[in-house]
């Protein structure tokens, strides 16, 4: 059994302690916003929040999180109000979308710890968060906004 907050809540799961944070969330909670990329911490799109800091649930096993806090895309804004999310539509950021809430994940731990990132700021702490589309351009905008009007 591990015990750990998600989003807030309490929770407890029967699962081997092996089992790789993504598919507890994904499978046997149903949180399907945090997405399965690489499978080796390569890309980002599986980012979450460990007590505030993100992490790859890809390779974080459940074992790791006992006690802990973890959030995910759904429990940063359950209303997409969050200054990013926000930020993410105002710049049109997403095209396929897949990589987005592992984005804005890596991107919401950073504006939690600096307010006001400088451009190469962002561009370093978001280093190793892959869009197959391309969009890093916008992605940058989008956080320089969410900074500006957080």
């Amino acid at each position: 059994m591990v015990a750990f907050t998600l989003n807030g809540q309490k929770r407890e799961l029967a699962l081997d302690g092996e089992t790789p944070l993504l598919w507890a969330l994904r499978e046997h909670l149903q949180l399907t916003g945090t997405k399965f990329g690489c499978g080796v911490a390569s890309c980002g799109a599986c980012t979450v929040h460990i007590d505030g800091a993100p992490v790859r649930s890809c390779i974080t096993p459940l074992s790791m999180i006992e006690g802990r806090s973890v959030t995910t895309i759904e429990g940063l804004s359950p209303d997409g109000s969050h200054p990013l999310q926000k930020a993410w539509v105002a710049e049109q950021v997403p095209q396929c979308g897949y990589c987005q809430s592992g984005q804005i994940m890596q991107a919401a731990a950073l504006l939690a710890r600096n307010k006001a990132p400088t451009r190469e700021q962002i561009v370093e702490h978001m280093d190793g968060n892959i869009c197959r589309c391309g969009t890093y351009l916008h992605i940058i905008s989008a956080i320089q906004r969410a900074a500006r009007e957080a």
